[in-house]
């Protein structure tokens, strides 16, 4: 599909150039003379790119650029006749991804054009959504919800799943348990481990979290199996 790109500038004949610019390269353009118009576009719909100049008729490109970041994490890149270091750090403190002064070549805009669609790309490429069901670490309220119900777990608990979670797949033998999760050494007749194995057992279940399951393994330990990651 053609990217979508949403072009305000007040400029007339640079705003004509650079569309015709666009869409000879493919791009799907829509065009704003002000601020203004700008607003109503981003509200409207949804773009791959913004091409916005600051100084602009109505209101400028910063505040136009603050609305879309309350909102979209659309890729903007400014344009402007300002040339001081002070109006770009401006624009990328308030969320701009690149800033072309002007005057400036379509080489060099089509160079950066190309890099912010591309990185884009990865960003969304990366955001695998977490299968519903899902099992949610909270390290800082020690426990573990799926779909925003908490289990309950103790701390001792927490540390343990963390653990096997962080080896899944991996036999981890008591000994090491013992030593990192519970701070002591394990003797045959300690069987506290094994009482924690049971209660995590019993309110992963609580939660439904069937897919998360701590296996024993015989002469070794426990292995925790996620059916999630198979």
């Amino acid at each position: 599909m053609s990217p979508s790109l949403l072009l305000v500038e007040d400029d007339s004949r640079l705003r004509l150039d650079l569309e015709r610019h666009f869409c000879q390269r493919g791009f799907s353009v829509t065009t704003c003379a002000n601020g203004n118009q700008g607003l109503v576009a981003v509200h409207q719909s949804d773009f791959d790119l913004v091409l916005l100049d600051i100084m602009l008729p109505g209101v400028d490109g910063l505040f136009l650029l603050d609305t879309l970041r309350s909102h979209r994490a659309t890729p903007v890149m400014l344009m402007s006749a300002l040339g001081a270091e002070q109006d770009r750090i401006t624009g990328f403190t308030r969320g701009a991804d690149d800033y072309l002064p002007k005057p400036f070549s379509l080489a060099e805009l089509d160079a950066r054009i190309d890099a912010l669609l591309r990185r884009a790309n990865l960003d969304r490429a990366r955001e695998v959504p977490r299968p519903q069901g899902s099992l949610e670490f909270d390290d800082e309220l020690q426990d573990v919800s799926r779909n925003g119900e908490h289990a309950g777990l103790t701390h001792s608990e927490y540390r343990l799943l963390a653990t096997l979670n962080a080896h899944a797949g991996e036999a981890l033998s008591k000994s090491f348990l013992y030593q990192s999760v519970l701070h002591r050494a394990y003797t045959r007749l300690d069987r506290g481990l094994d009482v924690h194995v049971c209660n995590l057992r019993r309110k992963l279940a609580a939660i439904g979290a069937q897919q998360v399951q701590i296996q024993a393994v015989r002469g070794q330990g426990y292995i925790l199996v996620d059916a999630e990651r198979h």
